[in-house]
């Protein structure tokens, strides 16, 4: 018998695709799906329960479908997709919580995979060129996002303590993109004019939505306890980033910024909550030897190739002066290709200047 598989947060297209892609292993007998709305794609073999994880009816799911590996994907980064600020909070906090309760008291649970985010290490002037997962934020989270998953990061220790018997894995992933993401960080991405924060250059690191797909994979089967970073090598600037996305750019000093973001916020147009506007002032870099050393994983994409993957499927909107540039290149002959000239003037001699009948000077 395989792994019987319990996956929150299907209704949202990772939760989704995450699902699938384990009932795709021969090593997983079952996958189950569960959220409060049902899923808006295909979902293949998984089998999708209508339930809430903030109430107790989750515990009655873990027992009757004898649930012995849980992956929990429902922290959920924007407001707007949840209907508002404190239904977010009630769906990361709360829902862990009765997750995390409802496990502790199945006998038939023995893996817990916890999606997290290095959002959790926060962005500010003091942080160190890369964070371990033994680091702490050097300002601690007051609110949002960031506030609620270091909250679900406690519920998780406090479970992995009282359960020493489970193997909890705890994955913080660096910001997910790619063709099918919709993000805080994607939606700002794909902005028609990109606002940037003047003066500063933040460090992106990116993991490409496969590479998520993998690791969670790769945490389900391989059981290898503990908290790990996950992204894609290298970083790039944000300046280069959207150079390479070809999205024009207007900076704006940082209190403009937010005030922007604030509209764009209230128009559901993007995400620009403080925390996002501290990560696009000072961007943030995490350490993965323990991803490769101990989970043994190595993602496919690195930050670059991830980053470009996404950008295939922008509309190209800046890049004028590039694509200026390509055309006159093409204009011109290539290299080692010498254009049709005219022959070269050659002296005239004195019998090629005599004139028929004329007189001769």
């Amino acid at each position: 018998m395989g792994k019987v598989v319990l996956v929150t947060g299907v209704s949202r297209d990772l939760g989704r695709r995450s699902a699938r892609s384990l009932a795709s292993d021969p090593a997983v007998s079952r996958v189950i799906g569960v959220d409060a709305v049902p899923p808006r794609g295909d979902i293949g073999e998984v089998s999708f329960v209508r339930a809430d994880i903030r109430t107790p009816v989750i515990a009655k799911v873990i027992a009757k479908e004898d649930v012995d590996t849980v992956v929990h994907m429902s922290v959920i980064a924007t407001p707007g997709s949840a209907g508002g600020r404190g239904t977010m909070k009630e769906l990361n906090v709360i829902g862990t919580m009765q997750l995390l309760a409802a496990c502790q008291r199945a006998p038939s649970v023995r893996d817990v995979v916890v999606k997290s985010t290095t959002t959790v290490y926060g962005a500010s002037s003091r942080d160190p060129a890369m964070f371990t997962e033994d680091m702490e934020p050097r300002r601690a989270p007051r609110a949002g996002y960031a506030k609620d998953v270091a909250e679900v990061e406690g519920y998780v220790r406090g479970f992995a303590r009282r359960r020493g018997d489970v193997r909890v894995t705890l994955l913080r992933c660096a910001n997910v993109v790619g063709p099918h993401v919709q993000s805080p960080l994607t939606s700002y991405l794909r902005l028609p004019v990109v606002p940037t924060v003047a003066g500063y250059d933040p460090r992106l690191q990116l993991l490409h939505e496969d590479d998520l797909f993998a690791v969670l994979h790769h945490a389900v089967t391989h059981e290898v306890a503990g908290t790990f970073n996950v992204a894609g090598d290298g970083v790039v600037m944000l300046s280069q980033a959207l150079r390479r996305l070809r999205r024009p750019t207007l900076a704006l000093p940082g209190f403009a910024v937010g005030s922007l973001g604030s509209a764009l916020r209230s128009a559901r147009v993007a995400d620009f909550s403080p925390e996002q506007v501290s990560f696009l002032t000072y961007g943030r870099g995490v350490d993965t030897t323990r991803m490769r050393t101990e989970l043994g994983f190595h993602p496919v994409r690195s930050t670059a190739e991830a980053l470009t993957d996404f950008g295939a499927t922008l509309p190209r909107t800046g890049g004028r002066a590039e694509r200026l540039l390509d055309g006159l290149a093409a204009a011109f002959p290539e290299q080692g290709e010498t254009p049709d000239r005219p022959e070269p003037l050659r002296p005239v001699d004195d019998d090629e200047r005599r004139v028929p009948g004329g007189r001769h000077g």
